[in-house]
């Protein structure tokens, strides 16, 4: 079962409102709600934010029996090529804000793990095409940068792309990756550049949101439809 994240309700709500003999679970602190999107069978769920959230609504899923994972939101961007509204897909991901390098460790790498996770290259591929059709957009795929911080200068958003090579930064889709990774679980992270993570940024969150709702929906829904035609439109596949 394909499993669909967004950290706050306006990343999710379209798809929501699309979703086809919705049944609500209740967990401590997460609802899940299972039913279908386009005939295709789904969990979908806001997470919350920050990467302890992520990684608890991460594994809910997985018990409930999600066996892909899609996360999808807003993200600041860091490579100098993005603007406000343009769409990542994620190639890996890594925790920008661990720092083991006392130990010998390299930034961002938690010990006992791989430096970075890599997304999975149907999903990925499949993102990639859906975000194509959104008009007006650039579609880059590259490293999402996790961390508990609101990145919001420009030195933090320098250090991200010198240290990282990051597309973006956001607070979540590492640890959708790491519990992923540790559980076999494919997964990808889609993200619409909400600023340019640094100071100067000023964005209208009230005209922004809705923009990123209708890309949201519209992507997911695209690799709805592509990952349903691969299955051969077996219901439930």
């Amino acid at each position: 079962m394909l499993a669909i994240i967004g950290a706050m309700d306006e990343e999710i709500e379209l798809l929501l409102a699309d979703l086809h003999s919705r049944e609500d679970l209740a967990f401590p602190g997460v609802t899940l709600h299972r039913g279908t999107l386009g005939g295709v069978p789904v969990l979908l769920t806001k997470g919350g934010i920050g990467k302890v959230n992520a990684a608890m609504t991460t594994t809910y899923l997985l018990m409930q029996g999600a066996t892909r994972v899609i996360f999808t939101g807003v993200a600041g961007g860091v490579h100098p090529e993005l603007q406000v509204g343009d769409i990542v897909v994620s190639t890996d991901c890594v925790q920008h804000d661990v720092d083991v390098t006392a130990l010998g460790y390299a930034a961002g790498t938690v010990p006992g793990e791989t430096p970075t996770w890599p997304a999975d290259p149907t999903l990925r591929e499949a993102a990639l095409t859906a975000a194509r059709e959104v008009p007006g957009v650039r579609v880059l795929d590259g490293r999402v940068a996790s961390g508990d911080q609101f990145i919001a200068s420009s030195e933090g958003v320098q250090r991200l792309w010198t240290t990282f090579g990051a597309a973006c930064a956001e607070m979540e889709g590492a640890a959708v990756a790491q519990v992923c990774a540790k559980a076999g679980v494919p997964f990808v992270v889609i993200r619409s550049v909400s600023d340019t993570a640094d100071h100067d940024a000023q964005v209208d969150y009230r005209e922004f949101m809705p923009r990123v709702a209708r890309h949201a929906k519209q992507v997911v829904r695209g690799m709805l439809a592509q990952l349903h035609a691969q299955a051969g439109g077996q219901p439930g596949a």
